[in-house]
C-alpha cells in the first residue's frame, strides 16, 4: 500500500480494519423521548467547559432510536445534553451519552469527541404509554415515561436538530466542522435528518411535551 493511498483511506482507526464506514451519514426515522429538568447551578458548573456558557441550569435527558443510520445500523442511545452557548451562539453539549452497540460508539468517540459508552438503553411504546430505560450492566440508571399519541397536539419544532453540537475532541479529518474547544471553533451541522410521520410508530422527533415525567 503507498502512502498516498494511505493517507486517502486513513478515516478512522486502525487503518485496515475500521469499525465504520466513512460518510456521508445519514440518520433516517430517529425517534426522540426527551426530558427536560432544572438542576444544580454549581453541579452543572462543575461538568461545563469553557467558553461555553449557559443561562439557566437545565439538563435534557434524551432516549433516541436509531432505526436506520448509514454504517451504524439499528441501534438506541441515551443520556444528558445540556443547552449552552459558544460566543452568544445556542447549541448542545454532550456531558453523558450511552449506546448499545460498538459501531456508534467507535464512530461518535473518534469522529466527534462524543462521551459514549457500552450499555442498554431502550426506547420502545407499551400500550398507551411511551417508555425510556437505561441499564448500566444488571442496574437500571433512568427511567422515563410520558403518554404513547394521546391525542395530536403540536409540540413545538425539532429544535434539538437545529442546534449546533458542541463536543470537546479535535481529530485530522474533522477539523473544519469539529468544535475544537481548545480554538474555540463551532461546528455547522454536517449530517443530514429525515423525518417521516409514521403513525404506527412513534411520535416525530420534538422535544418533550408537557406531562413527561421520569
Amino acid at each position: 500500500m503507498k502512502a498516498d493511498e494511505v493517507v486517502k483511506r486513513a478515516f478512522a482507526m486502525p487503518l485496515t480494519s475500521p469499525a465504520f464506514p466513512p460518510g456521508p451519514y445519514r440518520f433516517v426515522d430517529r425517534e426522540y423521548l426527551i426530558i427536560t429538568y432544572k438542576t444544580d447551578r454549581a453541579a452543572l458548573e462543575a461538568v461545563v467547559p469553557e467558553p461555553l456558557t449557559f443561562d439557566e441550569p437545565i439538563v435534557k435527558y434524551e432516549f433516541i432510536r436509531m432505526p436506520d443510520s448509514t454504517g451504524f445500523g439499528d441501534y438506541t442511545e441515551s443520556g444528558q445534553v445540556i443547552p449552552v452557548k459558544f460566543k452568544g451562539r445556542e447549541g448542545s453539549y454532550s456531558h453523558a451519552m450511552f449506546v448499545n452497540d460498538g459501531p456508534p460508539i467507535y464512530g461518535g468517540r473518534e469522529l466527534w469527541g462524543f462521551p459514549k459508552k457500552y450499555a442498554q438503553p431502550s426506547l420502545s411504546a407499551d400500550k398507551d404509554t411511551l417508555i425510556g430505560t437505561l441499564d448500566y450492566g444488571p442496574v437500571r440508571i433512568a427511567t422515563g415515561t410520558m403518554g404513547f399519541k394521546r391525542g395530536d397536539r403540536p409540540c413545538g419544532g425539532a429544535a434539538r436538530s437545529r442546534e449546533a453540537e458542541l463536543p470537546s475532541k479535535d481529530h485530522p479529518r474533522r477539523r473544519r466542522v469539529a468544535a475544537h474547544l481548545r480554538t474555540r471553533r463551532l461546528s455547522p451541522r454536517r449530517h443530514r435528518y429525515e423525518r417521516r410521520l409514521d403513525r404506527s410508530r412513534y411520535p416525530r422527533s420534538q422535544p418533550s411535551c408537557p406531562g413527561a415525567g421520569g
